[in-house]
């Protein structure tokens, strides 16, 4: 067995090092170049990966199996070449992040509250300004998507004592959060809360599904947070409503084309915070993340496909 360990984003080194002593059998090659993957490919039986080119996967004729290296697999199911392989097998690393994005979500909050982003800006000119800063104390916040993150960011919530609203398909109980709304009522609850966060993942269904109605019922002093998918943001309604401090601001981690365009409006925004998809990433994501392959790779040499962990049906 074969297995390539191809990103340009992770330290697949580090990756290797913590299956090598449990896999003998196992053949790794780890490699965060292109070019250096595509000596292998064509030889792998299972590649992980975070994101690949359709060319390099073309190459990979003999590929039984790829284990995604993150929660999101749009990248790769959206790939002809793994459209055209309806046998490949498909795995993700969901239900890793919550630690790291929980913290996100409250730094952003935190952040947005005191005007952290403006302090930075008058030190970078020496302006010595003070005002009074807002709470996340008694505060609302809203939370759409109410997966491992979601549920991690509304326990965190409860320890700064606020009424959380959890937001999804199917009502269920959580730890944390107060009252639980379907999707179909995510504009009522934007009217109410002092904060919405998304971490809504991408599919075709919620493609801009937080658009120009949307933002128009949220409250004058509401922020506005997406560490999900920036497809799921109409991104011209929420400028328009920002340039227009039609809401206090926003706090955005991802985009729906990344990196962000140099000519995009948003960098001239003065209340809204970017970040170039960094939620996700910690020190000690390798960690994180190998816990599920190798779990999964010690029930795929098995034969034992029942306990994969994280499998993702074709569609």
């Amino acid at each position: 067995m074969k297995v390539l360990l191809y990103s340009q984003d992770q330290n697949v080194e580090e990756f290797k090092n913590y299956l090598t002593g449990d896999f003998p059998e196992v053949t790794f090659w780890a490699t965060q170049k292109e070019a250096e993957a595509e000596e292998h490919v064509a030889e792998a039986d299972i590649l992980v990966t975070l994101r690949i080119s359709d060319q390099l996967l073309g190459q990979a004729k003999k590929l039984q199996w790829i284990q995604s290296m993150i929660t999101g697999t749009d990248m790769i199911e959206t790939l002809p070449s793994f459209k055209a392989r309806k046998d490949l097998l498909l795995t993700s690393s969901r239900g890793i992040h919550g630690p790291q994005m929980s913290e996100m979500a409250i730094m952003f909050m935190i952040a947005l509250n005191r005007r952290l982003h403006h302090f930075v800006r008058n030190q970078d000119v020496q302006v010595w300004e003070r005002w009074p800063t807002t709470l996340l104390y008694g505060k609302k916040v809203a939370i759409l998507g109410m997966g491992v993150i979601g549920e991690a960011i509304a326990r965190k919530c409860k320890a700064f004592d606020m009424t959380v609203y959890g937001i999804g398909s199917v009502p269920r109980k959580i730890e944390g959060v107060d009252t639980f709304y379907k999707t179909e009522e995510l504009k009522k609850v934007a009217a109410e809360v002092d904060y919405f966060i998304s971490v809504a993942p991408a599919r075709p269904d919620n493609f801009e599904m937080l658009n120009g109605d949307f933002f128009a019922r949220m409250k004058p002093s509401a922020f506005f947070i997406n560490i999900g998918r920036g497809s799921v943001v109409d991104e011209d309604a929420l400028y328009e409503v920002l340039a227009e401090q039609k809401i206090a601001g926003a706090a955005l981690d991802t985009f729906q084309q990344e990196p962000l365009p140099p000519e995009h409006p948003f960098w001239g925004l003065k209340n809204l915070i970017i970040t170039p998809h960094v939620g996700g990433m910690c020190d000690i994501y390798v960690q994180q993340a190998v816990k599920i392959f190798h779990h999964n790779l010690s029930c795929y040499l098995k034969g034992d496909s029942q306990d994969l962990i994280n499998v993702v049906p074709r569609k």
